[in-house]
């Protein structure tokens, strides 16, 4: 796999070393990731707030992100828990953990923004219009960091279809930081998973959240 990354950047003409991989720990049990963790992946990321509780405590050299849906009463518990929360999808629930982290001293919490960038109906995420009218306001709050936008691919046939996905969110993310400069946006863009991290690399991605190819299929839930 990273051989795969270093490949995309060189075809980017990049540098490997400023892509991240989030490994995707949904569903595996802690000691198959405390052996991931011996081995270099040391950022994992999970779905749901109840399941990296029962897993964080158990390991020990990792950094957690929130990467999947955050319900608003489970707001307190991710602050506490995940370094980074990947899918902050409304000036609501940004409004709510900045004030959360302010109040269990864990700031600056780093967030980025999810964006539906294809407007699709079934995905969460702010329409880009919105994003740039609230962005002034979303910088001002003082206890979050905004690392950059995140999004989630559509269901494609193949990885190249995926493409414009990608570039849309770095179109975004340049657009917006030069209409609202100063240190508020981050230039941080995470998208690609197990199937499409190349196209997303080459297209910009600094983080790529990868857990099937890493892990395996799955158990269906």
């Amino acid at each position: 796999m990273l051989s795969a990354v270093a490949d995309a950047c060189r075809r980017a003409e990049r540098d490997p070393a400023d892509v991240e991989l989030v490994a995707v720990s949904k569903t595996v049990p802690a000691a198959r990731l405390e052996s991931a963790i011996a081995a270099g992946l040391t950022v994992l990321g999970e779905n749901r707030v109840q399941e990296a509780e029962s897993k964080a405590p158990q390991l020990s050299g990792a950094s957690w992100h929130l990467i999947g849906p955050l319900q608003s009463n489970k707001a307190r518990r991710a602050v506490e828990l995940f370094d980074v929360i990947e899918t902050v999808d409304s000036a609501d629930l940004a409004v709510r953990l900045d004030r959360l982290a302010g109040e269990i001293g864990r700031a600056p919490l780093g967030v980025y923004l999810q964006v539906n960038v294809d407007r699709d109906e079934a995905k969460a995420g702010f329409l880009p219009e919105v994003l740039e009218a609230e962005l002034a306001g979303l910088g001002a709050l003082p206890n979050l960091r905004l690392l950059g936008l995140m999004t989630v691919g559509r269901l494609v046939g193949s990885a190249e279809e995926a493409r414009p996905t990608f570039g849309r969110l770095r179109e975004l993310s340049e657009r917006l930081r030069r209409a609202v400069p100063g240190p508020g946006l981050g230039a941080g863009l995470s998208m690609g998973m197990s199937d499409d991290y190349p196209e997303a690399v080459e297209e910009g991605a600094t983080v790529i959240r990868i857990g099937r190819a890493l892990f395996g299929t799955r158990p269906a839930e």
